[in-house]
């Protein structure tokens, strides 16, 4: 008897009269808020504009949703277009069925649209949204444990995930839990990133590139443990062949990115008040201790009012000296006239 476990849902699904509450959509859904309401902080610390990361994402997260179920079906085209499957299916992204790597590609196509109508880096808004993907990510995989979907070899451990359902070749049973590796790195992918980034002020697209690398590591552990049917190629799973090229790639940005282009955009946004902000949205000093906008404009007001006085000041002593000297001159005359006359 199995004393402890992780229990599966009985179902993925509920239904509120006619409308179907999908546990998968759901975690999408909420991923999706945690990554914008945290790259909208990020983007505001970096100079940005409130607003500009929810703007973009409305380009970016369908572009990512349509790429992420293309590479899903491409790489698992047999469970849709194979004998006895309906192609219909390869539409019902609600059953599950994302690829991150295609997620994230054609979301980068929207992204720079969105960008490019704003007229700001795309690399710099990667940047900010990095942790904030991470940790979509790590909620989203919760979609997989409302479908039973994604789990690894059979263990004996605590935490063995309890599969129940005979769907799609389903064998009920005690499994890896990967789907909860996976969330748990991507957790500690947004912590690495949010202190990387702090400690060595990362720019030009390598915080965007540091969350790939490190999550290119957990995917590729994590997708050997699995045993749900995939394609291999030369004795690994195709994800795991794109986990080692994608990382490769990511790394070799980071390096080329930081020789060519080092430090961090002074300006991520024309227009955007400089530095970091205050709650109420004030602009304040940034971290090298520059001053805003609006002190040095005030200081040089105050500067402007002091020499202006100061050359008030000198005109008028100026003019009262001359006066002086004229009724000087004058008493001097008159004595002068008096003695000739005596």
């Amino acid at each position: 008897m199995e004393l402890a476990y992780i229990p599966s849902p009985s179902r993925g699904v509920l239904h509120l009269g006619p409308i179907p509450l999908r546990g998968y959509a759901f975690c999408i859904i909420i991923g999706v808020f945690v990554a914008v309401w945290l790259g909208n902080k990020r983007w505001i610390a970096r100079g940005g504009r409130p607003g500009t990361v929810a703007d973009i994402a409305v380009w970016a997260v369908p572009f990512g949703l349509v790429g992420g179920r293309l590479y899903h079906v491409i790489t698992d085209y047999q469970l849709y277009f194979s004998e006895g499957q309906d192609w219909v299916d390869a539409f019902k992204i609600w059953e599950g069925g994302l690829g991150i790597w295609g997620a994230i590609a054609l979301g980068a196509v929207g992204a720079w649209i969105g960008c490019r109508r704003r007229g700001i880096p795309l690399p710099a808004w990667a940047d900010a949204l990095a942790p904030g993907i991470a940790l979509a990510q790590a909620i989203g995989r919760w979609g997989n444990w409302f479908n039973q979907e994604l789990y690894g070899r059979e263990t004996d451990l605590p935490w063995a995930l309890h599969i129940t359902s005979v769907t799609d070749g389903r064998e009920p049973g005690y499994y890896h839990p990967t789907f909860l590796y996976e969330s748990l790195w991507c957790i500690g992918v947004a912590v690495l990133v949010i202190w990387a980034d702090r400690r060595f002020r990362l720019g030009h697209g390598r915080a965007f590139a540091l969350y790939v690398a490190a999550y290119c590591v957990g995917r590729f552990w994590i997708e050997y443990m699995r045993v749900d049917e995939a394609h291999h190629f030369l004795g690994l799973r195709l994800n795991g062949w794109t986990a080692i090229v994608v990382f490769l790639l990511a790394v070799l940005y980071i390096v080329l990115s930081a020789r060519r282009r080092p430090g961090r955009e002074e300006v991520v946004e024309p227009g955007a008040p400089d530095g970091d902000t205050d709650e109420d949205g004030t602009a304040t000093a940034d971290s090298d201790g520059k001053k805003t906008d609006t002190e040095a404009a005030a200081e040089a007001g105050t500067k402007t009012a002091v020499k202006t006085d100061t050359k008030t000041d000198t005109k008028a002593e100026t003019k009262t000296d001359t006066k002086a000297e004229a009724e000087d001159k004058v008493e001097v005359k008159d004595e002068a006239e008096s003695a000739k006359k005596s």
